[in-house]
């Protein structure tokens, strides 16, 4: 037997359930890891919400990040023996794959070995976070060196992954956050300028850091009526990635702004990198995150860390948006 988490309709926390159920064998094309940490994500709340791309089936699963051990490989899996070290790609469906147990059958194409420098909680804290924020600013921003890049929802790991990969390729990033009180731990957190938009005018702190310029590049999850101001905070010809949907209101397009500057908007989410069709661009990414992990330059940071019995409150809290980093749930 293996306790996994499931729920049976959405809603909030509360409908998390820890099961026990059989142990399953990986089918052809899979892998079994042991877990030991699971990596929070926003779009778990989301999906549990009923709020997400995809829709649960029930009893669904879910979890997109873990790491452990590969206790089992099904037929036709290369490249993995038992005993390796490993951490799961967000790449596939949670209501038949989700991660949130003691163990995870997986697909192995969504499975990779993390850097020995990394501890289990930091190694389930890796793909989701600097693969969104490679394929984002890097592979369809085209972000360079020099420019500026505005980062909204400066607490959530994208986007501090988004900070650390605009400082890999000289980059400046501007970080957005609704108060002041998360200004000083993301400036220690790489941010180049913080701007409280609930004090401040995103608007014309943007012209004042850039010079009346604009930024080049905006990396932002929330949509509704934000879209605007980053709109006519971005520089001519420069570019927005939508990568989420946070907000709950709707998100006018900024027509007046788009054109007035030639602006590229662009939805996006990780999918598109681990597409079947885009294999090539997901080794790029995957090899791009794993080389800045082994030298130091990508550091994952943990804010909180919640016994696997307290899963529920681990959504809470991820909930309450006090959060500066990931959040991770170990697995006894």
């Amino acid at each position: 037997m293996s306790r996994i988490v499931r729920f049976h309709k959405t809603g909030d926390a509360d409908v998390l359930k820890i099961e026990e159920v059989p142990l399953q064998n990986p089918a052809p094309g899979e892998l079994r890891i042991t877990v030991e940490a699971i990596g929070l994500n926003r779009a778990e709340i989301m999906f549990r919400n009923g709020m997400y791309l995809a829709n649960p089936t029930f009893p669904s699963k879910i979890g997109y990040e873990a790491s452990g051990t590969v206790d089992a490989i099904g037929p036709d899996v290369t490249g993995f023996k038992l005993g390796d070290r490993v951490s799961s790609i967000p790449a596939f469906s949670m209501s038949e794959y989700g991660v949130y147990g003691e163990t995870a059958i997986v697909p192995a194409r969504f499975v990779a070995h993390y850097p020995s420098n990394l501890n289990v909680n930091q190694a389930t804290s890796i793909w989701m976070q600097y693969l969104t924020a490679w394929g984002g600013l890097i592979h369809h921003g085209k972000l360079q060196s020099g420019q500026s890049v505005l980062i909204t929802a400066g607490g959530s790991s994208v986007a501090l992954a988004a900070v650390q990969t605009a400082r890999v390729v000289g980059a400046k990033p501007i970080v957005t956050t609704r108060t002041s009180a998360k200004k000083k731990p993301l400036k220690d957190a790489g941010a180049a300028e913080v701007i409280a938009t609930q004090e401040e005018d995103i608007v014309a702190r943007v012209n004042e850091i850039t010079g009346g310029k604009g930024v080049s590049l905006v990396f932002d999850p929330i949509g509704g009526p934000i879209l605007a101001q980053l709109a006519y905070a971005t520089a001519r010809g420069g570019q927005i990635i939508e990568y989420g949907a946070l907000s709950t209101e709707p998100t006018p397009y900024p027509l007046f702004a788009a054109l007035a500057k030639g602006l590229v908007i662009r939805g996006y989410t990780l999918f598109e990198v681990t597409a079947p069709w885009n294999t090539d661009v997901l080794a790029r990414g995957v090899s791009f995150v794993t080389e800045q992990l082994k030298n130091g330059t990508f550091v994952p940071l943990i804010d909180k860390v919640f016994p696997f019995d307290k899963i529920a409150d681990a959504h809470r809290y991820m909930e309450s948006n006090e959060q500066i980093g990931k959040i991770v749930v170990t697995v006894p």
